[in-house]
């Protein structure tokens, strides 16, 4: 036993001194960072990765360049893939990734080619909340309107977040909900909104919602039903989904469809790079978050940048997660493949 925390000790110490050393010399020093964004130009999690990426060199010895890649394709899933397939090991490519994806084993989606507990977490610039919305004009105050009438939504696709949410709504407040899937973009599928050709949306995020349509949260032109995730919102007028589940496994269900509002926009780095190097990035990264600077561009943009993550609490999430009852996973499970085509 002594032998082996001496060991584990000496272990640790090397990392920190490695790490010093990582410091002290500079090693990005003339690099080029591949920050890896798995969404479209334009919207929050591509607008959250530029931002990003202009502060992060400030706070890495040597103020690597960092290049912002944007690489949508699969709900986020195609470029969860790379990084954990494909992309090199050596601490110079990082990513941003759809916060639900890293859950998607978990559901049993076989093009997910990666454990999410082998990442690298490094951390994330907020925590989310998503609501279900629907347009100030639809007939539907409260969830218990929905009992006698089914709620139309909006989604890219039969599988994507907001159909996702949907259908995990519907089923724990039991009511019906017909999904309108096709939509190129959130934003599109918002202005269909807009136009009358959906009811609403299962899915948008608080933050989203405040940063690109501010003018519909300040003249009300949406109306929350319920809203859900990491934290309590009082500016949002609308009950949290957690407080009106009194069934311990509903419960459940809904703090593992929420797990990925928990990690907020989690960055990650692919499984193998060198523990000093990624202390460096984690360091960095916390460092970034804290920035005047940046905090006050996050303001400007109205974005969210109060509740950041570290790498660690973003492994303790998804560990969490995992660790769910194996009756709430089965439930969740079965409605998440609803999505892929199973009945």
């Amino acid at each position: 036993m002594c032998k082996r925390m001496f060991s584990a000790g000496l272990a640790f110490g090397l990392s920190i001194m490695a790490s010093t050393a990582y410091a002290q010399d500079g090693v990005y020093k003339g690099a080029q960072i591949n920050f890896v964004v798995s969404a479209d130009a334009g919207n929050s999690y591509d607008m959250f990765g530029r931002m990003i990426g202009r502060y992060l060199p400030k706070h890495i010895p040597g103020q690597p360049t960092v290049i912002v890649q944007n690489m949508p394709g699969a709900g986020g899933l195609r470029a969860m893939n790379w990084l954990y397939t494909v992309a090199p090991k050596d601490g110079n490519t990082i990513g941003m990734v759809n916060n639900t994806l890293a859950f998607d084993p978990l559901y049993g989606n076989k093009q997910a080619q990666f454990d999410a507990a082998k990442f690298n977490w490094l951390g994330s610039p907020s925590k989310e909340n998503a609501l279900l919305i629907v347009w100030h004009t639809v007939p539907v105050k409260t969830l218990e309107d929905l009992k006698s009438r089914e709620l139309v939504v909006s989604a890219t696709g039969a599988g994507s977040t907001p159909a996702f949410f949907a259908r995990v709504l519907s089923s724990l407040f039991d009511f019906k909900v017909k999904i309108i899937p096709g939509y190129k973009s959130q934003t599109e599928s918002f202005l269909a909104m807009e136009r009358g050709e959906n009811d609403g949306n299962a899915s948008p995020f608080w933050s989203s919602l405040n940063s690109e349509f501010p003018h519909w949260v300040a003249e009300k032109k949406i109306r929350p039903l319920v809203y859900y995730g990491a934290l309590r919102v009082p500016e949002i007028d609308a009950p949290l989904a957690v407080d009106l589940l009194k069934d311990p496994e509903k419960r459940a269900v809904m703090e593992i469809a929420q797990g990925g509002l928990d990690m907020g926009r989690p960055m990650l780095a692919p499984p193998g790079v060198d523990p000093a190097k990624l202390a460096v990035l984690r360091k960095a990264l916390a460092a970034t978050f804290a920035d005047e600077a940046y905090i006050a561009e996050c303001k400007q943009a109205r974005l969210n940048c109060a509740s950041p993550s570290t790498g660690e609490e973003l492994a303790a999430i998804v560990k969490k997660i995992y660790d769910s009852p194996k009756g709430a996973v089965e439930k969740i499970t079965a409605i998440y493949m609803q999505g892929q085509g199973a009945k």
